[in-house]
């Protein structure tokens, strides 16, 4: 998951705070002491993560496109510059912008707000966007939400007592719900110093930037890995009252399968696994990395005189062309798979599945698969031309009903328009018509739309009333027909409105043997 970290640049970063053992110390200088402690701790545990670095004011800069040289990162944090006043609204549409550049919108990024508190005054300020936000045309729109899934962290070089004086905290907690909610608000606590600082980078790293450490077993093999980024509890919304779902840090493969067989399945998230090298003292080294090519990862872990079975079954798996099914918690799967980055340069991924027994219908039951050595003939063939998915359910579903859905208005004018057409070429399209009608009646019965009803009888009125004189008088008895019909329909009366009932074509003297005497 990457992250973009957007550090406030402006006049107000400069005020100056009391610390003791310095005579100028600014917030600025706080500020790039947390951010320190940040790419300090992602250089040593999540080094594998790209990192990006913005700067603004009035306007806002690139300074470090996404990389994972934390020393360049470093650098530039070192060297900004002090600018004018703060116009947050400009770089949180520049953060926009990057991340979709860069990873287009179905990548999660963490976006990390670095500021004062101060957030402007006038026309650009945060409190004149927000008073705004409702009032923008489609192409001037507020950039929060996010186009991509996001988390949207403020880190405010001030303390609680500071934000609340003015409506800081009030604009900040806005601009967080704005983005879905998916965000926190962190403030330093006490005096500002060194120490606050700390403490409140501290608790961003605890809250999203903790690294997952797990036991990868496969049989009596064992490897312990980290988890890139951290997995997220889900949260199953079918549930009475909804507990959080988490990734147990014991993942044991309980089967293997062909890329074939299981395709491209839907999936919660996907994840980066990288094995942890440990030496004969039983220290950790560090962990493999995905720029290295497999030979070279495998080299560093015999190097480290610790072979290592993640660096195995990760060659595995890009050599034979297959997933490892792996059990996250009870009732919870997901697969293990090599993933290429380039022609040299590959990873060891994990995907996670919809929580259930049964997350992908043709592979059935997960938990009922097993070796194909145990069935009474090769399920693959003796060749392999053939494959035992997907799986055949017991109750062959039938997809040709037309069930209506109307998702927009166009949808429900062009099925109003459709029976209207029919109306105006009876008798001859009197099958025709009391078919479309009666789909209309189902679907508005379904749906508890009783005013539909009554309007498209009051419409079937006035079509008779406008008939020209030329029409059949059969005409005019079926559409006031199919009108009464329509009003009973609407009135409740389970004797007209049975969802079931149809409304089928009035027998009169003109009908004859034509195709109106047919019942549907």
């Amino acid at each position: 998951m990457p992250t973009v970290v957007l550090m406030d640049s402006s006049l107000s970063m400069t005020r100056p705070v009391s610390v003791e053992g310095s005579e100028e110390f600014q917030r600025k200088n706080l500020a790039v002491h947390g951010l320190t402690m940040l790419f300090e701790h992602m250089a040593t545990n999540y080094r594998m993560e790209f990192t990006s670095l913005i700067a603004f004011s009035s306007l806002w800069e690139l300074m470090v496109p996404f990389t994972r040289d934390y020393n360049t990162l470093q650098e530039a944090l070192n060297n900004l510059e002090d600018y004018d006043k703060t116009c947050l609204e400009a770089a949180l549409q520049g953060v926009s912008n990057v991340v979709q550049q860069e990873w287009g919108t179905a990548c999660p990024c963490q976006v990390v707000l670095v500021t004062d508190g101060a957030l402007g005054i006038g026309r650009g300020s945060l409190r004149h966007s927000l008073q705004t936000v409702k009032q923008r045309v489609e192409d001037k729109k507020f950039p929060l939400p996010f186009p991509f899934p996001s988390k949207f962290y403020v880190m405010c070089i001030a303390n609680a007592e500071e934000l609340q004086a003015t409506d800081g905290m009030d604009n900040l907690e806005q601009l967080v719900n704005l983005n879905d909610g998916e965000g926190q608000i962190y403030t330093m606590e006490g005096p500002l110093c060194l120490k606050s600082v700390q403490s409140m980078f501290g608790k961003l790293i605890d809250q999203a930037y903790s690294p997952f450490h797990a036991v990868l077993r496969c049989g009596n093999l064992t490897s312990d890995v980290q988890v890139f980024p951290r997995p997220e509890p889900v949260i199953i919304d079918e549930e009475v009252d909804p507990l959080p779902k988490t990734v147990q840090t014991d993942l044991e493969i309980v089967g293997f399968i062909e890329i074939g067989d299981i395709s491209s399945p839907p999936v919660l998230s996907r994840h980066l696994v990288l094995p942890i090298a440990v030496n004969k003292e039983g220290d950790e080294m560090g962990t493999g990395t995905s720029d290295e090519t497999e030979e070279e990862t495998s080299t560093n872990q015999m190097a480290g005189k610790s072979p290592n079975f993640c660096v195995l079954l990760h060659g595995s798996l890009k050599v034979e062309g297959m997933v490892a099914l792996v059990q996250l918690g009870p009732d919870w799967f997901g697969m293990l798979y090599s993933q290429a980055d380039s022609k040299k340069k590959s990873n060891l991924m994990m995907s996670l599945f919809e929580f259930g027994s049964e997350p992908l219908p043709w592979l059935g039951r997960i938990s009922q698969l097993g070796p194909a050595s145990d069935a009474a003939e090769n399920p693959y063939g003796e060749d392999d031309s053939k494959s035992p998915f997907p799986i055949q359910p017991k109750h062959k579903r039938s997809y040709a009903q037309n069930v209506t859905v109307w998702i927009k208005a166009s949808g429900l004018q062009t099925d109003v328009q459709k029976i209207l057409r029919n109306a105006r070429k009876l008798p001859e399209k009197t099958q025709t018509f009391y078919k479309e009608l009666n789909r209309l009646r189902k679907a508005a019965l379904a749906f508890g739309f009783w005013e539909l009803l009554k309007n498209m009888a009051e419409l079937l009125e006035r079509e008779c009333t406008l008939l020209p004189d030329s029409a059949h008088p059969d005409a005019a008895f079926q559409l006031s027909h199919a009108a009464q019909q329509l009003k009973l329909a609407s009135s409740g009366d389970l004797k007209y409105a049975g969802f079931e009932h149809n409304i089928t074509p009035m027998l009169t003297d003109f009908s004859g043997g034509g195709g109106g005497t047919e019942r549907i």
